[in-house]
C-alpha cells in the first residue's frame, strides 16, 4: 500500500516536480504477513509443501498455511506402519498412507478435516497467539472452545484440535488439524490404535473423545472456517494481504518442494524397512510409546529400530545411534542412552533429555 504524505504548500505545477514529489513524500509499507491455501487435495503434495515453508519460507513475516487432504493415514516419522495401520484396507479402499518428517501419532485425514500452519521467526512466535487466532475463529460460529493441556483444542470436553511444534534455528512452526466433517468410524477401520494409549486417555475409544464441528454448527465448512481463519490472522496482526493458492505449478519453480514431493512419494520413505529382529520391548510412557527392536550378537547391540510416537524425533534418532554398537548389558545401555542425553542437550529438544534417564531405567530393567 503507498500512502502519500502531502502539505498545502507543495503545488506542484508539472508533472515532474509532481512525480518527484510523490516518490520524495511516499513511503511503502511492506507486509509482514502472507496466507498460502492449497489448491490440492493431495496430501503428499502439501506435506511437501508444508516442509518447503518451513525450510524456506519468509521469516521477516507471519505465514499461514491452510490446506486439506484426500483419505489419508500420516504417521510420524519413528512410526511402523505394518503396526500402526490396516494397511490391507487403505489399499483396498484408495487410502494413502504418508509419512511426515516430525515426529508423533498416527493420525488420519480426509476432506472433512482442516489443516493450519503457522510459520514464525523464533524471537516472536508464540504459541498461545496461534491458538488464539483458531478459538477466535470458531466463536464467529458461536462455538465456543478452550486450548487443553499442550497441544489440544476442545469443544464441551471434546477434542476437535490437535497441534504439533518444531523449533529449528531462528525458525518456529506450529501446525494442526480442525474436525469439521471428518468419517470418525475411519479411525478404528484404518488405524490400530494401541491398547495401553487408550487405557492411558481414561477412555473407551478414540471416537468417544472426538467431535466434529460440523455437528456443533452444520455452517462450519472447510471453505467457512477457513475464511474466519483468515480473517482473524488478519485481524491479529493489523493488516490484510492476497491470499495465494498453491498447485502443482509451484513443483516446477521451487526445486526443493520437488525434491521432497518424490521423497515423500517413495515407497521406502513411506514403508521403510522392517527387518526382523531377536528383541522387542515396549513400553508407554506419559510422553509417547517406544518400541524398541535389538539384534544382538556376542554380547553387543547389532542392529537397532525404534518406533515411536513422541514428539521429540531427535530424541529417538539419538537414542537409536547410541544403542548401536553398545554392549547388550545394564552397564553397556545405561552408557549409551547417557551419550544420547549429552547430545540432546545440544539440541533445540534439550527439555526432552529427562525422557532419556525415564527410558534408560526402564531400558536396563528389561535386560
Amino acid at each position: 500500500m503507498v500512502s502519500i504524505v502531502s502539505f498545502q504548500f507543495l503545488r506542484p505545477r508539472s508533472s515532474f516536480v509532481r512525480d518527484f514529489g510523490r516518490r520524495f513524500f511516499s513511503s511503502e509499507k511492506k507486509p509482514q504477513i502472507q496466507v498460502f491455501r492449497s489448491a490440492t487435495h493431495d496430501p503428499l503434495f502439501n506435506i511437501a509443501t508444508e516442509d518447503w515453508i518451513f525450510n524456506e519460507g519468509d521469516l521477516t513475516k507471519q505465514t499461514l498455511y491452510l490446506w486439506r487432504n484426500n483419505p489419508t493415514v500420516v504417521i510420524g516419522r519413528n512410526q511402523n506402519p505394518f503396526k500402526e495401520c490396516h494397511l490391507a484396507k487403505m489399499d483396498e479402499e484408495g487410502v494413502t498412507l504418508a509419512r511426515r518428517y516430525s515426529g508423533g501419532g498416527a493420525v488420519y485425514q480426509d476432506l472433512g478435516n482442516t489443516n493450519f500452519t503457522f510459520l514464525s521467526p523464533r524471537d516472536r512466535y508464540s504459541k498461545k497467539n496461534n491458538t488464539d487466532i483458531i478459538i477466535s475463529a470458531l466463536a464467529r460460529f458461536g462455538v465456543y472452545a478452550e486450548a487443553s493441556g499442550r497441544n489440544d483444542i476442545l469443544v464441551d470436553g471434546h477434542k476437535v484440535s490437535g497441534s504439533a511444534y518444531k523449533l529449528s534455528g531462528d525458525r518456529a512452526f506450529h501446525h494442526g488439524t480442525l474436525l469439521i466433517n471428518v468419517d470418525l468410524d475411519a479411525l478404528t477401520r484404518y488405524l490400530n490404535v494401541n491398547k495401553e494409549k487408550l487405557k492411558s486417555k481414561g477412555v473407551a475409544s478414540v471416537r468417544s473423545r472426538v467431535v466434529n464441528l460440523a455437528s456443533v454448527n452444520p455452517s462450519i465448512t472447510h471453505d467457512t472456517l477457513g475464511d474466519a481463519i483468515v480473517q482473524e490472522f488478519f485481524r491479529f496482526y493489523g493488516e490484510e494481504c492476497p491470499v495465494k493458492d498453491l498447485d502443482f505449478a509451484e513443483l516446477q519453480k521451487k526445486d526443493r518442494l520437488a525434491k521432497t514431493y518424490e521423497t515423500l512419494k517413495d515407497w521406502k520413505w513411506r514403508f521403510g524397512e522392517t527387518p526382523e529382529f531377536e528383541h522387542n520391548l515396549e513400553h508407554r510412557f506419559d510422553w509417547g510409546i517406544m518400541d524398541v527392536f535389538l539384534n544382538s550378537k556376542e554380547g553387543v547391540i547389532t542392529a537397532v529400530k525404534i518406533f515411536s510416537d513422541t514428539l521429540y524425533p531427535g530424541l529417538v534418532d539419538l537414542c537409536r545411534d547410541c544403542l548401536q554398537g553398545a554392549r547388550y548389558d545394564r552397564v553397556g545401555v545405561a552408557s549409551a542412552l547417557a551419550e544420547a542425553k549429552r547430545r540432546l542437550l545440544q539440541t533445540n529438544e534439550a527439555e526432552a533429555a529427562s525422557y532419556i534417564d525415564e527410558f534408560s531405567r526402564w531400558l536396563c530393567d528389561q535386560l
